[in-house]
């Protein structure tokens, strides 16, 4: 009788399990976005402030205004070192050593500035973000895309 239950209890697990691996790829296919173009990740794109405040004037402050937030929404951290922020113009923001923590973020500033744990800087004399259509891309060090956030025509807007 015991080795009876044991049959039935290790038959039923697996059914449960393998139910379970088929139905993990819908899951993990949220976010919004089509899962044949994008890689799973708990590192995703956050606010996009794309339009400058003020007058488009091309100062240091005027760049650092524009930015992408990069965000881990996992628990442990993850090194970006390799990934890449870009748009569909070529522009490409390549990540040093920086270490985000579980549930933390970093805002990408397009002009010059000292990085810290909460800003890195592109290091750029002219705007990436066109304030009228625009889109954002994460990579990681696969060079797969693991986020895109759009705006403008065609799009919902996504800035914060």
């Amino acid at each position: 009788m015991l080795r009876n239950t044991s049959r039935i209890a290790a038959a039923v697990l697996g059914s449960v399990a393998l139910a379970a691996t088929a139905v993990l790829p819908a899951a993990a296919a949220g976010h919004g976005h089509s899962p044949a173009r994008h890689h799973r990740s708990a590192v995703v794109l956050g606010a996009i402030q794309y339009d400058s405040p003020g007058r488009d004037d091309h100062s240091n402050r005027s760049l650092n205004a524009e930015y992408v937030t990069v965000k881990n929404t996992g628990h442990m951290p993850v090194n970006l070192r390799g990934w890449t922020l870009s748009d569909r113009a070529g522009h490409t923001y390549r990540f040093g050593n920086v270490r985000l923590g579980g549930h933390s973020q970093v805002r990408v500033h397009t002009g010059i500035g000292r990085d810290n744990r909460w800003d890195l800087f592109q290091d750029r004399r002219d705007y990436v973000w066109d304030n009228h259509r625009g889109t954002a891309i994460l990579s990681n060090d696969h060079r797969r895309v693991v986020d895109i956030e759009s705006w403008g025509h065609g799009h919902r807007g996504h800035q914060h």
